[in-house]
């Protein structure tokens, strides 16, 4: 798994950001088999980014846009996605076990095979 610093990781932020503004310069996020585990992605906008295969697992992904975004395979054990916005994200064989989707939305996300044993699930998830 490759691993970012800080650094590197909000400079993928910043040009993703332009990419979804359709910006120029702007280039779509892709942390496809990135190790972002104990990621602080608070608020992020990952709208369909790439992060296939991704370990997030402890990631902070409170309140991030990740609306169409490529999740398949990724490890998001333990997550926080209080108030995401996952629709239509693919989560086809994520692992989240233990992670909070309080508040998240999932309306038309894809979870085909994915792990949702202990997640965290209240009356204002969506599906």
């Amino acid at each position: 798994m490759k691993a970012y610093s800080r650094d590197e990781l909000k400079e993928i932020l910043r040009l993703h950001g332009l990419w979804v503004d359709k910006s120029e310069g702007g280039e779509r996020a892709n942390l496809s088999s990135a190790n972002l585990t104990s990621a602080n992605l608070i608020f992020a906008d990952l709208t369909g980014a790439n992060l296939y295969g991704a370990g997030l697992r402890g990631a902070d992904l409170s309140g991030a846009d990740l609306t169409g975004a490529f999740l398949r395979g990724a490890n998001l054990t333990g997550a926080n996605l209080n108030d995401a916005d996952l629709t239509g994200a693919d989560l086809t064989f994520a692992n989240l076990d233990d992670a909070d989707l309080s508040g998240a939305d999932l309306t038309g996300a894809d979870l085909t095979n994915a792990n949702l044993a202990n997640a965290l699930i209240d009356e204002r998830t969506r599906f």
